[in-house]
This record gives C-alpha cells, sequence and structure tokens, in this order.
C-alpha cells in the first residue's frame, strides 16, 4: 500500500466501525415515532389505574410504603402461597407500563405478524411482566396462550386475595383486557407448591377448581413440559405457535440445567438457545428445540440495561412516554471519539497532499 492511500484507508476502516456500532446499537427513536408502542404503553397504564381503583374500591388495600407508585401490581412480602425470595425493586420495575413497549420491540424481533399465535409459560412472581406481555400483544393483534402459576416470590402475585387469576379477571370484568390463562399450575418448587405452607397450596387449589381451567399437576419435568406442549396445540386452532414468552423462573418453563442461567434477557432465536436432554429440559428448550425463538423475561436489571428502560422509576413514566427506544443509543463519548478520528484523517490526508505536491510538483 502506497503511502499516500494510507489516509483513505484509514476514513474507510474508521466509517465501518462507526457503521457496525450504529447497526448494532441503533439510535434511539421518538416515543410518537412508534404508535404500537405507544398503544402498549397506553393500555398497560390504563389497566394499572383500573387495578388501582379496584383495590382502593374493594380490597385488598394498596401498601404506600412498598408499592411506591400504587401500581396494585405489588405483593406482600410473606404470604401462604410465597415460593421464594424476590426482590421489591424488580418487581416495582416491571410494574413500569414502558416494558409493555419493550416487549413490542422483543415481538418485532421474533418476526411476528398480526394474528400469530405467541405462547406464554408465566410465573406468577411478575403480575407486571405478565401484564406488559398482554399489553403488547394486543397493541400488536398478537394470539396469546397463557398458562400461568399461581404461586409467587416475594412481592409479586403472592396476596391470597390478589393474584394473578384475580388480576386477570378484574381486566377483563373491566373490558380493559382478556389476559385469562387457559391452565393454571400452582408452581413453585417442582411446579406443585412443594415450598409453600400446606393452606397455601389448598388455597390455590381451590382457586384453579373454581376457575374451571385445566389444573397442571405434574410431577415430573418432561411430563409437565408435553402438557404444556399439548395445551399449547390444542388451543392454536391449528396455526402454529410462532414464538414463547417466559415470564418468571417457573420449573416447568425453565427446567432444571444449568446452561438455562446463561440465556439472554429479551428476545432470543431459537439456535441460541441449549437444549439439554428430556429429563432436564424445561419449555424454553423444548420450544427452541421445535425452532420456535423464546423471550425471557426474568433477569430484571439484564432486561432494563438492555432495552432503555430505568429501574426503580418514582413516579412511573407517563403515557405520552410511550415506550423506550429500541436499542441503546451510541454514547455520546463514542461520538467525540468518531469525530476526532475522522478530523485526524482529515488532517493526515491534507498533509500527505502538501507533502506529495512537494514531491512532485506540477510542471510549468
Amino acid at each position: 500500500m502506497s503511502a499516500s492511500n494510507r489516509p483513505l484507508v484509514f476514513l474507510a476502516a474508521w466509517s465501518l466501525i462507526f457503521g457496525l456500532v450504529l447497526w448494532l446499537y441503533p439510535p434511539a427513536v421518538p416515543a410518537d415515532g412508534d404508535p404500537e408502542a405507544g398503544r402498549a404503553v397506553s393500555l398497560m397504564s390504563r389497566a394499572i389505574e383500573t387495578l388501582r381503583a379496584h383495590r382502593d374500591k374493594s380490597g385488598p388495600p394498596i401498601d404506600a410504603r412498598f408499592d411506591l407508585n400504587r401500581t396494585g401490581l405489588i405483593g406482600v412480602e410473606f404470604s401462604p402461597i410465597t415460593t421464594s425470595l424476590g426482590h421489591l425493586e424488580a418487581k416495582r420495575t416491571t410494574a413500569n407500563p414502558q416494558f409493555a413497549g419493550a416487549i413490542v420491540r422483543m415481538f418485532r424481533e421474533a418476526g411476528l405478524r398480526r394474528g400469530d399465535r405467541v405462547a406464554v409459560g408465566a410465573s406468577g412472581s411478575f403480575p407486571g411482566l405478565i401484564l406488559a406481555t398482554m399489553c403488547a400483544a394486543e397493541a400488536l393483534k398478537l394470539q396469546t396462550l397463557v398458562i400461568s402459576s399461581l404461586g409467587s416470590s416475594n412481592w409479586g402475585g403472592n396476596h391470597p386475595g390478589w393474584t394473578w387469576l384475580e388480576v386477570s379477571e378484574g381486566l377483563r370484568r373491566a373490558g380493559i383486557l382478556d389476559a385469562g390463562p387457559i391452565a393454571f399450575s400452582l408452581g413453585g418448587d417442582r411446579d406443585i407448591g412443594a415450598d409453600m405452607t400446606a393452606e397455601g397450596r389448598e388455597l390455590l387449589a381451590a382457586k384453579i377448581r373454581a376457575s374451571g381451567r385445566p389444573f397442571l399437576r405434574e410431577t415430573d419435568l418432561a411430563a409437565s413440559v408435553a402438557a404444556r406442549v399439548a395445551l399449547f396445540e390444542a388451543n392454536a386452532g391449528g396455526e402454529p405457535v410462532k414464538a414463547f414468552v417466559n415470564v418468571g423462573g417457573s420449573y416447568a418453563d425453565m427446567g432444571t440445567d444449568g446452561e438455562i442461567l446463561k440465556l439472554r434477557p429479551g428476545f432470543n432465536p431459537a439456535a441460541d438457545v441449549v437444549v439439554p436432554p428430556v429429563e432436564r429440559r424445561g419449555l424454553i428448550q423444548e420450544m427452541a428445540r421445535r425452532g420456535i425463538p423464546v423471550i425471557h423475561l426474568l433477569y430484571v436489571k439484564g432486561l432494563c440495561d438492555r432495552y432503555g428502560l430505568p429501574w426503580d422509576p418514582v413516579p412511573l413514566p407517563g403515557p405520552e412516554a410511550s415506550g423506550p427506544a429500541p436499542g441503546r443509543s451510541p454514547r455520546p463519548l463514542f461520538l467525540i471519539v468518531y469525530l476526532a478520528g475522522m478530523l485526524s484523517g482529515l488532517g493526515w490526508i491534507a498533509r500527505a497532499n502538501s507533502r506529495f505536491g512537494k514531491e512532485f510538483p506540477e510542471a510549468d
């Protein structure tokens, strides 16, 4: 390579690097430029207003010491249906309606179109994330098939009188959203509530029986996964399931293989999911084995970092902030470095041209 061409090669490489960064981390899109995300956020905001009014009127009352934004989506620290430890800040974070806008983006990453079927495996531990998923699906006119557990970790849907069953029924009766599951399980250890009290197990079993929906109680992981797949297929109207959404850390959905802990929060192509042997395989891996992409909603801090969402915001962003940017924007420092590199390259070209002119003066 001649010395005179090096500055041009430098600028071309610099621009290529910058272009790749922009492709991987697209710049922010104004909220009003994404109408579906806006509809999802507005719908979740209305749902929260409805839940707040319901709890203020007929209980159980909202404890504003813990549910700082009075969303009606925060449970209690301990109860007979509590299954495991949970973090209050994470539960409050997922009650932000902006999560519905972020999940719209995840559905788009999965290539979903109007009318597509989406299977959802949901733990009662994250009622905010279940609601956000339902609102995002409604905004994009997707058909959701939800199987939900009712047990919950701390601060989730673990109030005995306010589980996901009561939340979804309240929204349906109010005409806000039809978010009712096609089946229920107890949840918790081995998906049979082994870590709940006996009182809690019986309370939830009575709720499920009264709902009239299928009650999943298999103790074997492979049988539990197979039963869920069969229910999804039976309720899909002959259409294929195009994506699977995992909400929380359900035994039946996550399985028991340690590789699941490495799964990236948010959207994952099926090829990125490690599929273990059937005896350790949860619904996430089984769906991926069938070529179905997975949206993994569990590691809340990772979701916030990846999709540009605030952590534990008080107050919540209003509906006019109709969703996060669909990706991170390049940092200002990066732009400064890029511009400095471009200026250096241009200076290099100018100096090279000056030397070239001196060494090879024009003929008279």
